[in-house]
C-alpha cells in the first residue's frame, strides 16, 4: 500500500494562489459529485484557515438553488454492502463505508440496509446521508431507521449538517497542514 506523501498535498498557501482550474481540480472531489463548490470556493480566495476554505465550500452549498441542492443530495450513494464490495463507489466514499464495516455485512444484513435506505429514499426523495466515520455499524443502523421517521425538511437540513461533517473530513485529507495558516 503506498502513502501520499506531504509534498504532494497542497498547503492552504500553495491553494491560495493557485489556477482556478487547479484549485478546482485539487479539491473538486470534496464533495460528492460536485466540483461546482470547489469552484465557487476558488473565487473566494483568499483563505486565512482551513476552516475558512470550508465554510466557503458549505457557503456555495446552502446558497445554491433548492433544485441544485436536491439534485447534489441525490448524488449521494446509499450506503450500501454491495457496492462497497463491488467498488462501484467514488474512492473517498469507498474507504468511508468499508471503515463503518458496511463492506463486512452478512447478507441479511445488507438487505436489511437495503430496505432501510428504500423507506428513507420513498420517503424523503433524497438518500440517507451520514457521515459514517462518527457513527459505528450498529448506530448507522439505528439512525437509519431514526431519521426515516422525521419530517422531509428536518432531513434535508441534517444532509447537508452531515455532509458538513463530511467534507470536513476529506479537506483536512487534501491539504497539507504544512502550511503557516492553520486551521482555526
Amino acid at each position: 500500500m503506498t502513502s501520499t506523501t506531504t509534498s504532494s498535498i497542497p498547503t492552504l498557501d500553495e491553494l491560495n494562489v493557485m489556477t482556478h482550474a487547479d484549485f478546482a481540480a485539487a479539491l473538486g472531489e470534496v464533495f460528492e459529485y460536485a466540483p461546482w463548490v470547489a469552484e465557487a470556493a476558488a473565487q473566494q480566495r483568499p483563505f486565512a484557515s482551513l476552516d475558512a476554505l470550508h465554510q466557503a465550500m458549505l457557503a456555495a452549498v446552502h446558497g445554491s438553488p433548492r433544485e441544485q441542492t436536491l439534485r447534489f443530495l441525490c448524488g449521494h450513494p446509499e450506503l450500501s454492502a454491495s457496492a462497497v464490495r463491488s467498488g462501484t463507489l467514488t474512492v473517498d466514499s469507498q474507504q468511508e463505508q468499508q471503515s463503518a464495516g458496511l463492506g463486512d455485512l452478512a447478507q441479511e444484513q445488507g438487505e436489511r440496509l437495503a430496505e432501510l435506505n428504500q423507506a428513507y429514499r420513498t420517503r424523503h426523495g433524497f438518500p440517507f446521508i451520514a457521515c459514517v466515520r462518527h457513527y459505528t455499524r450498529a448506530g448507522l443502523f439505528a439512525e437509519l431507521a431514526s431519521r426515516t421517521e422525521r419530517g422531509t425538511e428536518q432531513e434535508f437540513a441534517e444532509a447537508l449538517r452531515q455532509i458538513g461533517f463530511i467534507s470536513r473530513l476529506r479537506l483536512s485529507q487534501r491539504v497539507s497542514s504544512a502550511s503557516s495558516l492553520q486551521a482555526a
